[in-house]
């Protein structure tokens, strides 16, 4: 459904932009908020949401952007306010932290500003007009299927959680569901916030802690290669390392046979891009735009690690 989409704002975007009068596309200032490229992921999403401006610069001119990328929960805030006081007629916004975005965002949404959230969402719903993601729940059950799979008779294994987010909670929710009923252990869960300096530490911490660790949920291939690293370092031996995203770096390591990993969740910094494509079009072009829009998140494994891989992407 998400190609199908994606196809669709393509062609329109050709059409509109090609054979409409710019009297056609409605005069509007889009405002996009999101975290600065502290680790690979958010690296990639800022690489992305600038190709897709000046694409959507191009083919419509009439509209305007103002993008603002922010180094915390605190800064992201204050760039709203900001955004806001430029008088902005819509907003897409990954919100750094769910909790304290949710209420300058819902301001917002009361002074009719359109809202579009993208991936980590919002600590309220029905504030958003339009959102984008991944399937998180299917993103914590693919986990745990995985771990299911590699220990069928049972293993200990320890967490790694991302920033105190929606989706962070509702993938770690899938995730203790699906493993309901099985002889797999969970040692631990600590916040090792999608980064792979606070993965190599707290990996660290595990590894004192705990005598036998068969395997690592992650939840990210940032904190996964910090997690790599701390077990190289304690030479510990036979313990799966399972990330989530679909890093190049990561997939790579899937492709060949790594001994830590032979497996990936994914979850790419490409949402960002239909967002700000929806979001335009329904500017240029006057369509209704809202509801929801989610890309799965399927598990990558050697047999189909060549469809995940792209050499040249910067993430």
């Amino acid at each position: 459904m998400f190609n199908r989409l994606k196809t669709f704002i393509a062609a329109g975007a050709v059409a509109v932009a090609g054979l409409a009068s710019p009297a056609l596309a409605a005069d509007a200032v889009i405002g996009i908020s999101i975290p600065a490229a502290t680790h690979g992921w958010t690296g990639g999403l800022n690489y992305h949401t600038k190709r897709t401006i000046d694409r959507m610069k191009e083919a419509f001119p009439n509209i305007d952007f103002v993008l603002a990328t922010s180094s915390s929960a605190t800064q992201q805030v204050n760039d709203i306010e900001d955004l806001m006081a430029r008088n902005i007629n819509a907003l897409v916004v990954l919100p750094f932290e769910s909790d304290p975005l949710t209420e300058p965002v819902k301001a917002a949404k009361a002074k009719g500003v359109f809202i579009a959230t993208v991936d980590r969402g919002l600590a309220e719903e029905g504030i958003e007009d339009l959102y984008v993601g991944g399937d998180n729940p299917q993103y914590g059950k693919a986990a745990a299927e995985y771990f299911k799979k590699k220990f069928p008779d049972g293993g200990k294994i320890v967490v790694m959680r991302g920033i105190p987010t929606a989706i962070d909670n509702i993938r770690i929710e899938a995730f203790n569901e699906a493993l309901k009923g099985t002889k797999i252990e969970v040692l631990d869960m600590q916040y090792a916030n999608w980064n792979p300096d606070k993965g190599f530490e707290v990996m660290q911490d595990y590894l004192q802690r705990f005598p036998q660790i068969d395997g690592v949920w992650a939840g990210d291939d940032d904190a996964a290669l910090g997690a790599i690293e701390a077990i190289k370092q304690a030479d510990r031996k036979n313990v799966a390392v399972l990330g989530g995203s679909g890093m190049n770096k990561v997939i790579k390591l899937v492709q060949d046979g790594h001994d830590m990993v032979d497996a990936d969740i994914f979850y790419p910094p490409t949402l960002i891009i239909p967002a700000i494509e929806l979001v335009t079009m329904k500017y240029a072009t006057q369509a209704p735009i809202n509801g929801r829009y989610v890309l799965g998140s399927p598990l990558i494994t050697k047999d189909n690690a060549a469809e995940y891989y792209f050499p040249d992407a910067p993430y």
